[in-house]
């Protein structure tokens, strides 16, 4: 028997959502989550033919509409063409989640400046770029929204080998809860998602080997988050049942961002 009450109070029925970083692990997981939830989805990436081919999944699967839209989150004027293609596709997304990264693991004294220059450019400028324009056409609309940026648990603490990565998300923490603070007078709703462990396609490789085992092994929960379990926090985020949050950076990591050793 469907509960009714919980359904309506986590419903996205009637929204246009635009997720950023939708070709493939926890982007498309979003996305077809949202369609789930009842949203129509813009699926945005560069790999192209990843998002139209889940695009088609997505409306297979859920009967929502759903659109692949190229993005590169690196490049403002790219941004601004995606959001002029979902307006005319969809309509104006109230949804975003804002999901794009990269991550280059290396010693400390190993990096240079373009690993920095790049790094900061997608996961934090391009966080920047894409919650800015979606706000701004919210703003003029006269509407209200909910922006989900993907932070991490190493934007709470770090690890070795993430100095850039740790050091990039830390900032998109800072940026989540400033964007709240201006924005909550729009109706904009600005959270970020700080994920543990979860093995995707970008990771899978290292959680697999010795080294990666290891790690997993040291975190309370001795395992990997599946991507599933990081879902409901999203849409929880994303829903008007979240109407008084804001500003909050929510771990989803089995306990991991608060052990000391």
């Amino acid at each position: 028997m469907t509960n009714e009450y919980v359904t309506g109070l986590f419903s996205l029925e009637g929204k246009v959502a635009l997720v950023a970083g939708a070709s493939s692990g926890i982007g498309a997981g979003f996305a077809m989550a949202l369609a789930r939830a009842g949203a129509d989805v813009a699926l945005g990436a560069r790999r192209t033919d990843r998002i139209e081919a889940l695009a088609a999944e997505i409306m297979q699967v859920t009967g929502q509409k759903a659109i692949a839209v190229p993005l590169d989150v690196a490049d403002g004027e790219s941004v601004k063409a995606t959001f002029d293609k979902v307006e005319g596709g969809l309509g104006t997304p109230t949804i975003i989640a804002n999901n794009a990264g990269i991550a280059i693991p290396k010693w400390a004294l190993d990096y240079n400046e373009e690993d920095w220059d790049t790094t900061m450019d997608i996961n934090l400028k391009g966080m920047w770029r894409v919650g800015t324009e979606a706000t701004k056409r919210m703003v003029a609309k006269g509407l209200g929204g909910s922006i989900v940026n993907t932070a991490s648990i190493l934007g709470l603490g770090v690890s070795p080998q993430q100095l850039i990565y740790a050091t990039s998300k830390a900032a998109v923490i800072q940026m989540t809860k400033a964007m709240a603070l201006e924005w909550q007078r729009y109706g904009v709703r600005v959270n970020a998602l700080c994920p543990g462990y979860f093995k995707t396609e970008i990771n899978a490789e290292f959680i697999d080997s010795e080294h990666g085992q290891k790690m997993v092994q040291a975190t309370p929960a001795h395992r990997s988050g599946d991507i599933q379990e990081l879902i409901p926090a999203l849409l929880m985020l994303a829903s008007p049942a979240s109407s008084f949050t804001t500003g909050v950076a929510l771990p989803v990591d089995g306990a991991h961002s608060v052990k000391l050793v």
